[in-house]
């Protein structure tokens, strides 16, 4: 691959990438630990990963259990978890916390798939809008004579290709987090 389409790849990568971290974070009525990825919690003054601080278990499909190393940040774990945009209440005995995940609703599914197309066609946003500034620095290159106008043409038409084939991942990604969530 021409080295100045790969700066472009990578971006797109990145992008796609993203878009997949954001849909493991949306819970499908099975219990996720990657839902709880976004959660810091205070520890020794430092804002800390949930999962750096504890170990995080799935001992039903339905319940995440997390197990603080450090049973003084009960608490502070608890109250993370409540001030998040999860929307679950944390359940404590003072040794282990228990999340419960409720079965999804089926206009709560909806809701769901809505977000998860929305986030779908901002990862689709991004891809074209590095294809525009990758073909206005190949635009550039061409006026600057440093490259030939049919190579200024070949790295549009690669560049399309990489877009449409990214485009098609977020497509498939958004069709498989769409018949998670609707699958009860």
């Amino acid at each position: 691959m021409d080295e100045r389409i790969k700066a472009y790849d990578v971006k797109m990568t990145k992008s796609y990438n993203n878009l997949l971290e954001e849909f493991g974070a949306i819970r499908a009525g099975r219990a996720n630990p990657h839902v709880l990825d976004r959660i810091t919690v205070e520890y020794y003054g430092t804002p800390t990963p949930l999962q750096q601080v504890g170990n995080v278990t799935v001992p039903e499909p339905r319940m995440i259990q997390i197990q603080p190393w450090d049973a003084s940040l009960i608490k502070e774990i608890c109250k993370a978890i409540q001030t998040s945009d999860l929307g679950i209440n944390p359940n404590t005995d003072g040794k282990v916390i228990r999340l419960v995940f409720p079965e999804l609703t089926e206009e709560r599914r909806k809701d769901l798939v809505k977000e998860v197309k929305k986030k779908g066609e901002g990862a689709k946003v991004a891809v074209r809008n590095i294809r525009r500034d990758a073909n206005d620095a190949f635009k550039k290159l061409g006026k600057g004579k440093e490259v030939s106008e049919d190579e200024v043409k070949e790295l549009e038409e690669n560049v399309q290709k990489l877009t449409d084939k990214y485009i098609k991942d977020i497509d498939k990604a958004i069709e498989e987090k769409s018949k998670e969530i609707m699958t009860v």
